[in-house]
């Protein structure tokens, strides 16, 4: 008789997170009938116990805001990808017991824009400084062979961005948000803003933009996107969940490759579906 093998995401909050949809289309397109896929919202004063709690049956995790640092001293190791962030996206919980952490941000991010087309720049600029800006230059760090221009609004920003481009070997340039227009010049954009915050950025979108990588895809697509795609190639945030969640699946499941057009279609129809709602 089979054995029942559980993962689930984990953060706060979660309700809205399409990760269930993703996984558990990839279960049933690999024929895993034994498998399922939840939700918890877990914040991080609840993480450590919620980890302790599990048992033989668990075979992984996708973590969420605000768990991706706070989930690193409750491991027994973290891929060099993660240890380069600081940044645990993933745990494979292993037949022997282990705790494993990874980043699949980074190698999602790269895979998103090799998937139009985008496989080296000479030059980049990232619109922010959060958790995901740090991904975005670790990601860049192995594609863009020149200087990356980080757009910010405050003076400690601008010192973690400087910190995470000469930890991951990146020519990190600080400009002032005040100039995020002239952003849109560089060959790629990466905006890993929260959502509303680049809407007034779209009359300075150039008549022959390059590339945009937009991580949101809630509300989709956003103010800038929609005119950059009139003569630009756009990424957005599902194809950058998506792709890190393929390489999820593969890691929990040990299955490859995962199925990366079947999850991606379940994702849009979620967001078709709560786009009626």
């Amino acid at each position: 008789m089979s054995t029942t093998r559980r993962a689930a995401v984990l953060g706060s909050p979660i309700a809205h997170s399409l990760s269930p949809v993703l996984h558990r289309a990839a279960y049933a397109e690999l024929g895993l009938d034994d498998w399922s896929y939840d939700r918890f919202d877990v914040d991080e004063a609840a993480l450590p116990g919620f980890i302790e709690g599990l048992d033989s049956s668990w075979a992984g995790l996708s973590l969420t805001m605000p768990l991706k640092r706070a989930v690193i001293p409750l491991l027994d190791g973290i891929s060099d990808a993660a240890a380069a962030v600081e940044t645990v996206n993933t745990v494979v919980l292993t037949e022997d017991g282990r705790r494993l952490g990874d980043n699949t941000d980074i190698p999602g991010m790269i895979a998103a824009l090799s998937e139009r087309g985008v496989e080296k720049v000479e030059s980049a600029a990232v619109l922010g400084a959060g958790a995901t800006a740090s991904s975005a230059l670790a990601a860049l760090a192995q594609i863009c062979t020149g200087p990356v221009t980080a757009y910010v609004r405050s003076a400690a920003r601008a010192d973690e961005m400087r910190g995470w481009g000469e930890r991951l070997g990146v020519e990190v340039r600080i400009a002032d948000w005040a100039a995020a227009d002239e952003a849109l010049r560089a060959p790629l954009v990466i905006a890993t803003t929260p959502a509303g915050t680049t809407d007034a950025l779209t009359d300075a979108v150039p008549a022959a933009p390059g590339t945009l990588f937009d991580v949101l895809y809630e509300p989709w697509p956003t103010a800038l996107a929609a005119r950059w795609a009139a003569s630009g190639i756009v990424v957005g945030g599902l194809d950058l969940l998506v792709h890190q969640a393929v390489l999820q699946a593969e890691q929990m499941t040990g299955r490859s490759p995962g199925p990366l057009a079947v999850m991606r279609a379940a994702g849009e129809l979620a967001l078709a579906a709560r786009e009626r709602d």
